[in-house]
């Protein structure tokens, strides 16, 4: 099963260029304030780290991400890569850019969860259920970042 969501938004622009870039570049700082991401790594242009989600009826799941950060002019990109022998991950992705006087981002959030092969009508019933609270917890999880990435951004440099 695959759960997808997404989100743009816009913040202020520190003044200074240098500034923004610096931290559009930079995860760790970005992505600190991010409640549900844990164990967030940056080594070199390798981002790791788990999202952690409460999903009703199966508890709360862990779901590791590996993306690659590519610096690009006018800030960066976060290009997911696949994680082989996990029975739950996600890919996260999205570009952050400098657009006069605002940082602009784009995220992209897709969920690989493996699942039972339903095979009874109850089994279906299961999924559709699993599939439902599953993209509304990663719309809730998309819909976070503006305030977290606000408040990093508002934490200084």
């Amino acid at each position: 099963m695959i759960v997808e969501a997404s989100e743009r938004f816009e913040l202020p622009a520190p003044a200074d260029d240098a500034t923004a870039l610096a931290f559009l570049r930079d995860p760790a700082r970005s992505l600190a304030k991010v409640r549900f991401l844990r164990e967030l790594a940056v080594s070199g242009h390798e981002v790791r780290g788990v999202l952690a989600v409460q999903l009703p009826m199966l508890g709360e799941v862990t779901l590791p991400f590996f993306s690659v950060l590519d610096v690009t002019p006018l800030g960066a990109r976060l290009i997911p890569q696949a994680l082989e022998n996990e029975r739950a991950w996600i890919e996260v992705g999205g570009e952050g850019q400098l657009k006069e006087a605002a940082l602009a981002y784009v995220f992209v959030f897709r969920a690989h969860l493996q699942m039972p092969t339903a095979e009874k009508w109850g089994g279906e019933a299961f999924e559709k259920m699993v599939r439902a609270a599953a993209s509304r917890t990663i719309a809730r999880v998309a819909q976070e970042l503006p305030r977290a990435v606000g408040e990093a951004l508002e934490g200084g440099f």
